[in-house]
């Protein structure tokens, strides 16, 4: 991650100390798990659990020889102790603590990415709530479509937040699994008890049938997960950016005091956030490609994804936990202006009654086909000549054969479209 997007206590996870400290964990208790067996006398493993370390900058000079950077961690480790160093990394390969512990950073990513991700949903659910009852113009292609609520509108992204938390959830689970079962998954010189003992202790799940790594579909499924928290913050960016745009105006980001919008326009206020969320999903959907990539292996292994996860899991993880968090701060933020959206309402005039009148058609007996045809010719005029719909319709001596103008009073009401708001509302449990 680039230092202008980064937040420590994700970079803290990725960081050479914290994976070196890990790589380091896994390998003592692999010995512990042995000792529990009887194949390590108890005095070597104290000596190691006493003095085992490694020195960052000395893995550098000795991996800048041996171009392996397991065996620099391993030699490093071996420095630190006596002869007992012949217990560490015994039967294992480099996979093993490599894959092991990348388990452990998703685990630990993914409990601050879940909590970002709850602060969205709660800043979702407090604006769907705020907004609820702001009667506003639904939009389709861009035209004005059919009223709505600006809380439905926002509703609906607390929906897809809940399914992302479940994605989430689901994809941490297919991730966060170890293996210590050797170089080609055989546990030919280990013991599976282990691989279950490390497990265990470090809190995450056991591959069920390993090569010399992890299967790779287990990260695709938790890269997917990411992905698609970018598409809804990007679906409720790319929304915020529209609706603040100046001919809409329903909303505004929170602009702070001493901000400023442009370098040559002193007027200026932008949906910077917004913007940003949009690019920064762009970034997972990315990382989702090349994890997919990353599944397709020579036999038990080649290192052709080892490069690439060396970017794309610190790099999505944080890419996410930060878009996550300006979102949030974006939602809890928005300025709402119901002035200017009643405004375009009226605006909008109202044919958006086209298809109540064509369903009361219908009621009449009408065919589809007929009641649509009644009913867009007027709506077509209407637009034409700067009237309204209903006064098109009164004015048609077809629909009015069928119809009366009490009737399409009664029906042709705002009140009409927007009944279900609160049944809606109950569904998602937010009232």
């Amino acid at each position: 991650m680039i230092e202008r997007y980064s937040i420590p206590e994700m970079t803290k996870i990725w960081s050479e100390e914290s994976r070196y400290s890990r790589w380091l964990e896994i390998e003592v208790l692999a010995v512990e798990a042995r000792a529990a067996d009887g194949l390590v006398p108890l005095e070597d493993l104290e000596s190691i659990r006493r003095k085992a370390s490694f020195d960052a900058d000395r893995v550098k000079e000795i991996e800048s020889r041996v171009r392996h950077d397991v065996i620099a961690f391993l030699t490093s480790v071996s420095e630190s102790l006596g002869p007992e160093s012949r217990h560490i990394h015994y039967g294992m390969t480099s996979s093993d603590i490599l894959d092991t512990c990348l388990a452990t950073q998703l685990r630990d990513a993914g409990k601050l990415i879940s909590a970002a991700l709850d602060e969205f949903g709660d800043a979702l659910a407090s604006l769907a709530v705020r907004a609820r009852g702001i009667a506003c113009m639904g939009r389709s292609h861009g035209m004005y479509a059919e009223p709505t609520t600006m809380g439905l509108k926002f509703a609906g992204y607390y929906s897809e937040y809940l399914r992302c938390r479940e994605r989430l959830e689901e994809g941490l689970r297919s991730a966060c699994v170890g293996k210590v079962s050797g170089a080609v998954g055989t546990f030919a010189h280990l013991d599976p008890s282990v691989e279950e003992y490390i497990c265990s202790k470090l809190g995450i799940g056991r591959e069920q049938v390993a090569t010399q790594i992890v299967a790779r579909d287990r990260h695709a499924a938790f890269m997917f997960a990411l992905a698609t928290i970018g598409g809804l913050i990007e679906r409720f960016g790319t929304e915020i950016r529209h609706l603040q745009r100046t001919e809409v105006g329903e909303v505004e980001e929170s602009f702070g005091k001493g901000q400023k919008g442009s370098s040559a326009m002193p007027h200026k206020r932008n949906p910077i956030v917004s913007e940003r969320i949009c690019g920064l999903a762009r970034l997972l959907r990315g990382y989702l490609l090349t994890a997919l990539e990353d599944t397709a292996l020579w036999h038990e292994r080649d290192i052709s994804h080892s490069s690439a996860e060396r970017f794309i899991f610190p790099d999505s993880c944080g890419v996410a936990f930060y878009g996550l968090r300006k979102a949030a701060g974006l939602a809890s933020g928005l300025k709402l202006f119901p002035d200017r959206i009643a405004f375009n309402i009226d605006e909008a005039g109202d044919r958006y009654h086209s298809q109540t009148v064509m369903l009361a058609l219908i009621d009449r007996g009408c065919s589809r086909e007929e009641a649509y045809r009644l009913v867009q010719d007027p709506a077509m005029r209407a637009m034409t000549d700067g009237i309204s719909l209903l006064e098109a319709l009164n004015e048609d001596e077809d629909v009015m054969s069928v119809l009366n103008p009490e009737e399409l009073r009664a029906r042709c009401t705002l009140e009409y479209h927007l009944r279900n708001e609160d049944s809606i509302f109950k569904g998602l449990g937010i009232i």
